[in-house]
């Protein structure tokens, strides 16, 4: 039986950042607009993160009953150690997308139908990343599905909900939190290309190889840096401050442009989950005092 400390380590707290800077960043859009709606934004952050611990532990349950999760670089997973039966993971993930569900519904009713289809559609790309007979995680499409659905879909969503209206700040704040949000993915696949490569599992970072996928870290950092831009002129000088990101993904860039591999990415992960927080927590604060 897994303890208590394994269930919350299975959860991936240290992903979270992922879940909750769309939702800082869309509310931030929101409050400049003077159209903030708290309860709103409250109930948008239990859908993320809600959805952010259904598809970790949905991957651990996929890749554990594959086999793929055996020989691990990175932190414990319930079922590829063994800690937990896959059906209690699984049974964990849909408890997640439940609760997913019905604050989406809330946000639903209260805002526009059209929202439960999206919510649908999350969920689907939430299960299928390492699930189904042909999960996309596997066909090099990770990345692209983090940016679209922990960038825009997120961000502009956040802001849709508490104003009914899809402003363009909310477009470059979602592709900035986005590009962050990938470039965690990329730092993760480049840590486990080698095991990747040797059970099959074709992420972009095993497609493009080890030196392309750490350029591609690095323009993700700098696509976030010219996004922030857009959002200052769009809104307000004070975005600026947001700029403190730099201070934590900066050395996690250059020890990835250095070649650390395995255990030695580790902490670039968590520099860039910090960044990330940071990033739209600037937008957050600058747009809500401005």
């Amino acid at each position: 039986m897994a303890t208590t400390a394994q269930w919350l380590d299975g959860a991936r707290p240290r992903t979270l950042p992922a879940s909750v800077a769309p939702v800082l960043a869309g509310t931030g859009v929101a409050a400049h607009l003077d159209a903030g709606v708290w309860w709103k934004a409250l109930l948008a952050l239990v859908v993320a993160v809600a959805l952010q611990v259904g598809v970790n532990y949905a991957n651990d349950f996929s890749d554990g009953i594959r086999g793929t999760d055996t020989e691990r670089v990175g932190p414990m997973r319930l079922v590829g150690s063994g800690a937990a039966r896959p059906g209690e993971v699984k049974r964990a993930a849909f408890i997640a997308f439940g609760v997913a569900c019905l604050a989406g519904f809330v946000l639903a009713v209260t805002t526009s139908w059209w929202l439960v289809a999206l919510g649908l559609v999350c969920i689907a790309a939430a299960w299928f990343y390492t699930g189904g007979a042909k999960p996309y995680g596997y066909q090099a499409l990770g990345e692209v599905m983090v940016f679209v659905f922990f960038g825009p879909v997120a961000v502009v969503g956040t802001t849709y909900v508490q104003t009914g209206t899809l402003p363009l700040p909310s477009w470059y704040a979602g592709v900035g939190v986005g590009a962050l949000a990938c470039a965690i993915l990329v730092a993760n696949n480049l840590r486990d290309l080698t095991t990747d490569r040797a059970v099959g599992k074709r992420t972009l970072a095993v497609v493009l190889g080890d030196e392309q996928t750490r350029y591609l870290f690095v323009f993700l950092v700098v696509v976030a840096a010219i996004m922030l831009l857009g959002v200052v002129i769009e809104t307000s000088a004070w975005v600026v401050v947001a700029y403190a990101f730099l201070v934590p993904v900066v050395p996690a860039a250059r020890r990835v442009l250095d070649g650390a591999v395995g255990r030695d990415l580790v902490p670039v992960l968590q520099e860039v989950g910090v960044s990330e927080l940071v990033y739209a927590a600037g937008i957050f604060l600058a747009l809500l005092t401005a």
